[in-house]
């Protein structure tokens, strides 16, 4: 049978932003390499990592800028754009202020952030350890954290010439000063959910 260039299927077009922003209120969305990905909401243990995460690094680090903190960065969560076809939201997310001077109204931020952190779920854990890792070393991140509240763990990744040498694993038993906010100690174990009220 001969090729009819009228039967062959269309490309699909990659999404854009405006689809995103067409989304309905609250969806939690990203675009990977053209794609619209959905995830569910978080659990609780998710939400606990994360917002401690946004405390102790956050708060010494951009709450604290001017009042006693080491200061000098942005710490949060946005939609942030890696490429046309890679628009991520990442749980936590940072830039030293020299590199995003105002930030406030911009959406999404296209200046590939210094350090970002993502909390591994269920429904996310493949996706933050393979797909994400990879692109956010493909766009130049220079340190990548990823917090398992399963498993009670804190990854910490440099990018060193295009690859991600690891500089530690932590688990809750930890404290410890971690690249790139090392001027304060983490204790590990505070960003986890109390074991008795984690159950399975």
């Amino acid at each position: 049978m001969a090729y009819d260039p009228l039967m062959a299927t269309p490309a699909r077009k990659p999404a854009t932003y405006a689809d995103l922003l067409g989304l309905p209120e609250q969806t939690r969305a990203e675009i990977l390499a053209g794609e619209i990905v959905v995830a569910p909401a978080p659990l609780p243990r998710h939400s606990k990592a994360q917002g401690a995460i946004r405390r102790f690094v956050g708060g010494p680090y951009d709450d604290d800028d001017g009042h006693g903190g080491p200061g000098g960065w942005w710490i949060f969560e946005v939609d942030v754009a890696l490429s046309r076809e890679d628009v991520v939201r990442p749980d936590v997310a940072g830039w030293r202020r020299a590199r995003l001077l105002q930030p406030g109204s911009k959406r999404p931020i296209e200046i590939v952030p210094d350090w970002v952190c993502e909390v591994l779920s269920p429904a996310t854990a493949a996706r933050d350890r393979v797909q994400k890792r990879a692109l956010y070393a493909r766009a130049g991140v220079g340190h990548y954290w990823i917090v398992d509240p399963e498993a009670r763990v804190l990854e910490a990744l440099t990018l060193r010439e295009g690859n991600w040498l690891e500089q530690g694993v932590y688990d809750e038993s930890a404290t410890a000063r971690i690249a790139p906010f090392d001027d304060v100690t983490i204790d590990v174990g505070r960003l986890f959910l109390p074991r008795d009220a984690d159950n399975p």
